[in-house]
């Protein structure tokens, strides 16, 4: 089940919401307020040998690397 970020228009607050299939009545643990949005965030991924990454700062460095050829051929920074 996934954890999202969301945030309330009514107190303006953020936070963290565990969401179950068919969940539709979602409110603000801080004022039960109903008009949430939800916000993007970065998700971390385990990699081979258990460590835990944040996948915008292992995989998006940015750094244009030689030979080009469009994303993930080196031109975007992808790697």
């Amino acid at each position: 089940m996934p954890i999202y970020e969301y945030r309330c228009a009514g107190c303006k607050r953020s936070f963290e919401m565990l969401v179950r299939p068919g969940d539709n009545d979602l409110r603000c643990p801080h004022c039960n307020s109903k008009k949430l949005s939800r916000e993007m965030s970065t998700f971390a991924a385990r990699t081979a040998n258990g460590a835990a990454q944040s996948a915008v700062s292992e995989a998006c460095d940015f750094t244009p690397t030689p030979g080009g050829g469009g994303c993930c051929g080196g031109a975007c920074g992808c790697r």
